[in-house]
């Protein structure tokens, strides 16, 4: 399906009246809509498969091919087989109207039309496509996120409940090392699902919560990360350089410490042995500014990063061994933000993981 707004529609108009033509066309752009018109049903149904629009004004009677029958293409096509169509047609019969709504169409107006009228039911429908097309998105995510957490989770609940059963059937206790082994590896695998709640309950707060963007001291945020991050910085043996001279941005940062938190992590699981990561941001020409991470590892390759960051529409098609859930937060924190993230190798091989936000207007610098 087309992604839209409903501002942003895109109507057709398949009509071989010229006047009805005309007259749709300045109704509906005076109104803000991108409107493209045919004068035949062979030509529209051409269009409409090439071009599919939000919404298709069809006349019934029209040479060659009626509107019934485009209608009738139309919903057999996949590409276009959701596409509402609003007949508009002088046919009063009773069974040409029937047979508009057998066909597919979703409304029914008759000639001579009141404009207040046709732009109540064309806005009315825009609007019902784009709650479909939203309600669509959302069941598709909620099912890729149900594919990811599964995953996310099976791992660490499959290492407590094993050690649990071995703990159970052991008869000889007596080797304390291997007990107070086995007991770190539940504990580990019990913080690791605890882990994947916070993200859980994290990605509920940014697709409900509202919040309104502020300027955001980054370098005071990442210095607070990495005092949030110490016990696992020194885990890993990992060193991080912060740079100098940080743009001020738009944003929220009790969002962006997370965003801070799933970077850092990363840069430390795939860096190099040890970890040295430096961190910075720039201020781009487009006035946004870039935060970024880089990283001492093996880099990733083009595919690699394509599965990291295709939009993130379903989780299952973009899911990246060791990086499950966080970073497909990263993506809606800083998507909601206003900003967009990627990733790029560096010169020397490794990975830079950056993300980008509104400059603060009015603010100066060091850089």
């Amino acid at each position: 399906m087309k992604s839209f707004t409903p501002n942003r529609a895109t109507i057709l108009i398949i009509d071989d009246d010229d006047d009805i033509r005309e007259q749709l066309l300045y109704l509906l752009l005076s109104e803000g809509y991108t409107v493209h018109d045919r004068s035949n049903g062979k030509d529209g149904l051409k269009y409409a498969q090439e071009h599919p629009p939000t919404l298709i004004l069809l006349d019934i009677t029209m040479p060659n091919m009626t509107g019934h029958e485009v209608c009738t293409h139309l919903k057999r096509n996949e590409v276009t087989n959701d596409i509402p169509v609003i007949f508009i047609s002088a046919q009063n019969d009773v069974k040409d109207i029937v047979k508009s709504f057998y066909v597919g169409g979703v409304d029914y107006v008759n000639k001579p039309f009141n404009h207040e009228e046709v732009l109540a039911r064309v806005e009315a429908h825009i609007t019902i496509q784009y709650h479909k097309a939203e309600l669509k998105a959302q069941v598709a995510e909620l099912d890729a996120f149900a594919h990811t957490v599964a995953h996310d989770l099976k791992g660490p609940l499959s290492l407590v409940t094993g050690f649990s059963d071995f703990l159970i059937e052991k008869d000889d206790f007596s080797d304390h090392n291997e007990v107070a082994d086995i007991l770190r590896h539940i504990k580990e695998g019990g913080h690791r699902a605890i882990n994947i709640t916070d993200e859980l309950l994290l990605l509920s707060s940014v697709q409900k919560q509202a919040i309104t963007s502020e300027p955001v001291d980054m370098e005071t945020v990442v210095q607070e990360t990495q005092r949030r991050m110490k016990f696992t910085i020194a885990k890993h043996a990992g060193r991080i350089n912060i740079t100098s001279g940080w743009p001020i941005a738009l944003g929220y940062a009790p969002w962006l410490e997370e965003v801070w938190v799933n970077y850092i992590s990363n840069g430390l699981k795939y860096g190099g042995c040890p970890p040295v990561l430096t961190i910075g941001a720039d201020l781009t020409e487009d006035n946004m500014v870039r935060f970024w991470v880089s990283d001492n590892g093996a880099g990733l390759s083009d595919e690699q990063k394509r599965a990291l960051f295709v939009e993130f529409e379903r989780l299952d098609k973009v899911y990246a061994e060791g990086y499950g859930l966080g970073l497909s937060i990263v993506y809606r924190i800083v998507a909601k933000l206003g900003g967009t993230v990627g990733i790029e190798n560096t010169e020397a091989d490794g990975s830079l993981f950056y993300f980008t936000l509104p400059a603060a207007p009015d603010y100066s610098w060091d850089i």
